[in-house]
């Protein structure tokens, strides 16, 4: 039976929340596809401000060896440009030492939702890597849950607030 493949990303600007899903089985040029509708949603939000994001990957299956390294490192490696440090890259301290984080557009991701059917991975990640800020989870509906009703705290609010005001001041001047 061949799975339905989903490889599709948006951005829901009024809860401040960007869902990105790949499910089936995948290809690598599924995998560009897909990390190119992330890239777009990532290209709708707001410059200086921020985000949370929901990561369903419930249902991926990487067809062979060249499809799972690429995928692999979308995530963290996109999100890196936001200023987010996926959890789980303390199980790779070696690659993690050589990111770069930065705020593309003066954007930061403040919290994120994982989703994937591999109840041994997603445990794992939640016991050793979960945050109040980063969960793991095997049901996308429980995670969805969790991250819409996850509120972005106000301290991040009041910087971004401060970013803008310094933009405005410069582009006045």
């Amino acid at each position: 039976m061949v799975s339905t493949k989903i490889t599709a990303s948006s951005w829901h600007s009024e809860k401040r929340l960007l869902i990105t899903h790949i499910s089936g089985d995948i290809e690598k040029e599924d995998i560009e596809q897909w990390e190119a509708s992330f890239r777009n949603a990532l290209d709708q939000i707001e410059d200086n401000s921020t985000f949370k994001i929901f990561i369903n990957m419930h249902g991926f299956k990487a067809v062979n060896l060249d499809a799972h390294k690429r995928f692999r490192a979308v995530i963290p490696l996109t999100l890196a440009d936001y200023g987010w440090k996926t959890g789980y890259l303390g199980l790779f301290e070696e690659e993690a030492k050589t990111m770069t984080f930065k705020n593309t557009r003066g954007i930061q991701c403040v919290g994120a939702a994982h989703s994937h059917q591999d109840e041994t991975k997603m445990e794992l990640y939640e016991t050793r890597f979960s945050s109040d800020r980063e969960r793991f989870f095997t049901n996308p509906e429980e995670a969805m849950q969790w991250i819409d009703g996850w509120q972005i705290p106000n301290q991040e609010k009041k910087e971004i607030a401060k970013l803008q005001s310094r933009n405005n001041d410069m582009a006045a001047n």
